[in-house]
């Protein structure tokens, strides 16, 4: 499997497990990670691909109900929600260089192996309509992430130790 794609798959993971099971994003992603052996630069694609579908969500989410308004979001099946904010995240990303082809072909590519039978031609359908829309979509930068913790795990915090009460003398 090609690096990139490895690296998509393993967002994909976290962004399903922080859905699912309200992991903290950095662990989930941090997990994914450690079972791959990914270049350092490819990793760093991975972290900026997850930390960008996260601080920008809600853009990403608009997105898709505007060109999926047959599915609410909270019934839309969470691998292939996933999927198209890692796309259109993705294709909003200048600095991830990804043609519009590749970006799409890699979100089909996820559907098959992790949707439904019909999720491969759900996505391309609503990245197709996207597109049509805006060649390349636009993402605010000012957006402040949205309470997600660091993706690399802050240390835990050492423990301070409790005084014991003094016991008291009884005359």
């Amino acid at each position: 499997m090609k690096l990139r794609r490895q690296a998509r798959t393993a967002v994909l993971q976290a962004l399903y497990e922080v859905d699912v099971a309200h992991h903290l994003p950095g662990d989930a992603l941090d997990r994914r990670l450690g079972e791959l052996e990914l270049p350092p630069a490819v990793e760093a694609f991975a972290r900026r691909l997850m930390a960008g579908v996260l601080a920008h969500r809600q853009q990403l989410n608009a997105a898709i109900a505007q060109h999926a308004p047959e599915w609410p979001l909270d019934q839309m099946a969470v691998v292939d929600r996933n999927i198209l904010r890692i796309a259109i995240y993705e294709l909003s990303d200048a600095e991830a260089d990804t043609p519009a082809k590749v970006a799409i072909n890699e979100a089909v590519e996820m559907a098959k192996v992790f949707g439904s039978d019909s999720s491969p031609r759900f996505i391309n359908g609503v990245l197709g309509a996207l597109l049509a829309e805006t060649p390349q979509p636009v993402l605010s930068a000012e957006l402040p992430a949205e309470g997600f913790q660091a993706l690399t795990p802050a240390p835990a915090p050492t423990p301070t130790p409790t005084p014991m009460p003094t016991p008291a003398l009884v005359a």
